[in-house]
């Protein structure tokens, strides 16, 4: 795995565009707001909104965290799934591929990137080994993922909270970003420092100064960590029968 975000897949990707003259174009992996949720025309034919494709993609990262508890499965294996699922629908319809499928298929990739297979893993049946093929086309066979899990431990510790409970806050907001598509937009560390920040003001911890000393650009931390709160607040309204709505329209004419 590449040690580096700005230059790992994550970030950018290189594909060849002629192999006689070995013509190479890089292209940024990261995506701009704007292009995430948007609904493929085949998706749109069936009546999915962009409502019913966030409740869909919400509904299958939960269903990833709770099929990863059920197996015992560590929760950076589940974060690189549900990264990869959310990946996959950037470029794919949900008429095409299935979620109910792609889950656990992504769930049963992200155990061999993250070397975790495990012998009660048994999905080794003709359907994942054949929806895997078709996700490693989708990702470009690009499966390198940064988390915001990996520099959480140090900025913690550098911005002096040692507070257990405050601790545990951050870890289980890191864990809720990927109930959103955060991961796909923005650079893993300033999704880390977003929690750290609502945190902080929830707990009433003063690290202002801190903030002030790093070289990022706090109007970006402050969005993304609105964006973390609005999810919050809209939450409510994604309830099951929504969702099955939303896959009945999937299901029509199908």
């Amino acid at each position: 795995m590449a040690s580096n975000f700005w230059t790992s897949t994550h970030y950018f990707y290189v594909f060849l565009i002629d192999s006689c003259s070995g013509f190479y174009s890089y292209s940024k992996e990261l995506k701009d707001p704007e292009e995430i949720n948007v609904v493929n025309p085949i998706d749109a034919q069936r009546g999915i909104s962009v409502e019913d494709f966030r409740l869909i993609k919400l509904h299958m990262s939960n269903y990833i965290s709770k099929l990863a508890q059920h197996i015992k499965i560590r929760q950076r294996v589940v974060a690189t799934a549900v990264t990869y699922m959310r990946r996959v629908y950037t470029r794919k319809s949900l008429t095409e591929y299935e979620p109910r499928l792609v889950a656990p298929t992504c769930l049963y990739l992200a155990c061999k990137a993250e070397e975790n297979a495990d012998e009660k893993f048994r999905y080794e049946i003709k359907d994942i080994l054949e929806m895997e093929m078709k996700i490693l086309e989708a990702l470009n066979f690009y499966l390198v993922v940064f988390h915001p899990y990996r520099s959480l431990p140090e900025f913690l510790q550098d911005s002096g909270i040692n507070d257990t409970s405050m601790t545990h806050l951050t870890w289980g907001l890191v864990n809720d970003t990927y109930r959103m598509d955060l991961i796909l937009i923005h650079p893993p560390f300033l999704i880390t420092l977003a929690c750290i920040y609502i945190a902080s003001v929830h707990r009433e911890k003063d690290i202002r100064t801190w903030f002030e000393e790093l070289s990022v650009d706090m109007n970006i931390v402050k969005n993304i960590a609105m964006e973390i709160l609005d999810f919050y607040e809209k939450h409510r309204l994604f309830t099951e029968e929504r969702v099955y709505a939303a896959f009945n329209k999937l299901a029509t004419n199908s």
